[in-house]
């Protein structure tokens, strides 16, 4: 299963080139290339750019932030153990929060959203 979980991360060509090659020395830039990491910073720029993120991902709405944590990892596993009427039922419940409602009504006033997580 562990070569099966890195070709669906990486695809088949860098599967079969770490394999072939059993080259462990890859690079920053390497790895972000295969998509193993999603980004790469100077390390000087690492403290920074890790607050930045993480304050960018913790202004947006928890209840969307969950539901689509939960609806990536389902769709990760095969079709048929699927449950795609929760991730309707997330989508529902997404949409139907006070948190939708503040998004809505700050986009309009063109200020910040203060979710609740409701």
């Amino acid at each position: 299963h562990g070569m099966e979980k890195l070709m669906k991360l990486v695809g088949p060509s860098f599967t079969k080139e770490i394999f072939f090659t059993a080259r462990t020395d890859f690079s920053a830039q390497d790895a972000l290339r295969m998509g193993l990491v999603n980004q790469v910073v100077p390390k000087a720029e690492l403290e920074a750019f890790t607050r930045d993120y993480a304050l960018r991902i913790s202004r947006n709405a928890p209840l969307t932030i969950r539901s689509a944590k939960t609806t990536v990892e389902t769709l990760l596993r095969p079709s048929g153990e699927r449950d795609y009427a929760l991730l309707d039922k997330l989508i529902a419940d997404c949409f139907n929060s006070e948190d939708y409602q503040e998004g809505v009504k700050a986009f309009g006033e063109k200020r910040r959203p203060v979710f609740k997580g409701r």
